[in-house]
C-alpha cells in the first residue's frame, strides 16, 4: 500500500505555502526557490511515480515469496505496526548509507542530492531507478513482516522525510533533535561541505547515525549540492548522468580490478597512481 500517492495534495500544499512564505518573509540567507530547478524537481517526481510502479510490482513479488518461507509472522497489531515502522527505519538506514558508499547505487540517489536549493520541491526530486529497496528490505520480510506492512511503513518513512526538506525550521527542542530526524540534521545530509559529506543518513530516526557513527551536527552555512555540480535541468539529463559517467570511466579503465572499482567503490573512488620506475643507483666510484 503506497501512501505517497494519498500524500501529493498535502506536498503540494505545503510547497505552495513554503514559497507564499519566501515571497512575504524572504531570508537572504536562505537560497529558497528559482523556477528552472523547481520545474526539475517536480519532473523527477512525476516521473518517479510512474517508475516505481514497476518497481513497486517487483517488490511485492520478491517480498512475498521471503513472506512465504519464513517462520515468522508479525501480527498487524498496533505494535506489530510500529515494529514495522522501526525495522523499515533500520534497514532503510542502510540502504541510504550503502547508496553514498556504492556508486552504482549512487548513480540513482544522486539524483536527489543534484539540486543546488533546499526547499520542499527539493524532496519530490527523485530517481526513476530506484530498485535497490527490494534487496535492503527483504530483511524486513524474512522478520515475518508482509510485504502490505513494508509497503505502508515505507511509505510513512519517505512522507516523514518530505517535511524535512526546507530551511525555513530551524533546530527544535533538544530532545527531539537527539532522536529524530529534522530538517537541521538533513540539512547537512545535502550539504558539499567537506565535513558534511557523508553524514547523517536516518529516515525517521537519527539515532541509527549517533550509533554508527556517521552523525553531524550543523555547524557552518551548508553549501547545497555536489562536490562536482552538474550544470543542466534536463530531467532526463538528471536521472542518467551518473550512469553515463560510470560507463565512460568503465571504458576507460585500464584493467578488471579498476572496472570494479568505478562501479562498485566510492563515488569519489579512483585507482592508485602506478610508482615511477627508479632510476638504477650509481655504480660507485672505483
Amino acid at each position: 500500500m503506497d501512501l505517497t500517492t494519498y500524500a501529493i495534495p498535502a506536498f503540494v500544499l505545503l510547497l505552495v505555502v513554503e514559497i507564499l512564505a519566501y515571497r512575504f518573509a524572504p531570508d537572504e540567507e536562505q537560497r529558497g526557490y528559482a523556477a528552472k530547478d523547481t520545474a526539475t524537481s517536480l519532473s523527477m517526481g512525476i516521473g518517479s511515480i510512474a517508475a516505481n510502479l514497476g518497481w513497486g510490482i517487483l517488490a511485492l513479488l520478491l517480498w512475498d515469496v521471503l513472506f512465504g518461507v519464513t517462520p515468522l509472522d508479525v501480527p498487524g497489531t498496533w505494535w506489530g505496526w510500529a515494529l514495522a515502522v522501526l525495522a523499515v527505519d533500520f534497514f532503510y538506514y542502510w540502504e541510504h548509507r550503502a547508496m553514498h558508499e556504492i556508486r552504482l547505487l549512487w548513480a540513482s540517489h544522486v539524483v536527489h542530492h543534484s539540486s543546488r536549493h533546499y526547499n520542499l520541491s527539493t524532496a519530490l526530486r527523485q530517481s526513476w531507478t530506484g530498485a535497490h529497496h527490494l534487496v535492503f528490505m527483504a530483511p524486513v520480510a524474512l522478520l515475518g513482516f508482509s510485504p502490505a506492512m513494508i509497503f505502508a511503513a515505507y511509505s510513512v518513512n519517505l512522507i516523514y522525510q518530505f517535511w524535512i526538506h526546507t530551511e525555513r525550521v530551524h533546530r527544535l527542542w533538544k530532545p527531539i533533535e537527539y532522536v529524530w530526524n529534522t530538517p537541521s540534521h538533513h540539512r547537512v545530509h545535502h550539504g558539499s561541505n567537506k565535513q558534511y559529506l557523508d553524514r547523517n543518513y536516518g529516515g525517521i530516526l537519527i539515532v541509527w547515525d549517533r550509533l554508527f557513527r556517521s552523525f553531524e551536527p550543523e555547524g557552518e552555512k551548508v553549501d547545497y549540492g555536489l562536490t562536482k555540480n552538474i550544470t543542466t535541468y534536463n530531467p532526463l539529463r538528471v536521472a542518467v548522468h551518473e550512469y553515463w559517467a560510470i560507463g565512460h570511466d568503465v571504458r576507460h579503465a585500464a584493467g578488471w580490478r579498476e572496472r570494479f572499482g568505478r562501479v562498485f567503490r566510492g563515488p569519489g573512488w579512483s585507482p592508485a597512481p602506478r610508482a615511477e620506475a627508479l632510476p638504477e643507483p650509481a655504480e660507485a666510484a672505483a
